[in-house]
């Protein structure tokens, strides 16, 4: 019996795949009607099963080195980002008090004159 090449697009494949049994393994826990737990347990398992085995071979062509790009990878495999530490409340006010510096400052491209003119007029004519 033949063993099928193993390759980048193979690899692609497999991740295709793995995101497919992801989305119906996730539609079999929420929306699939089941007359017994058990039922929804076996088809579950079933899924899982089979997902995992797709898994291994996926993680077998990487480490043999197939190249492959991060956004193939299905979601359920990348990497968690761990989340940026929101900046401390002086920090921000910090921030906002400084007006960033335009590039474009004295020169025909520069717009803040023209957007304080506009908020000035926008605001008499609220009062009006």
């Amino acid at each position: 019996m033949s063993k099928l090449p193993s390759g980048k697009y193979q690899l692609k494949s497999l991740h295709e795949e793995i995101s497919l049994l992801d989305r119906k393994l996730a539609h079999t826990q929420t929306y699939e009607t089941f007359a017994t737990v058990a039922e929804r347990t076996a088809a579950e398992d079933k899924l899982s099963a089979r997902r995992n085995l797709l898994i291994r071979k996926a993680q077998q062509m990487i480490e043999e080195g197939i190249e492959f790009s991060e956004a193939e990878r299905p979601r359920s495999l990348r990497p968690v980002p761990e989340p940026a530490a929101p900046p401390a409340p002086a920090v921000e006010a910090q921030m906002v008090a400084q007006p960033i510096p335009s590039p474009y400052a004295n020169t025909a491209l520069d717009y803040h004159a023209d957007l304080e003119a506009y908020k000035a007029n926008k605001s008499k004519r609220k009062i009006a």
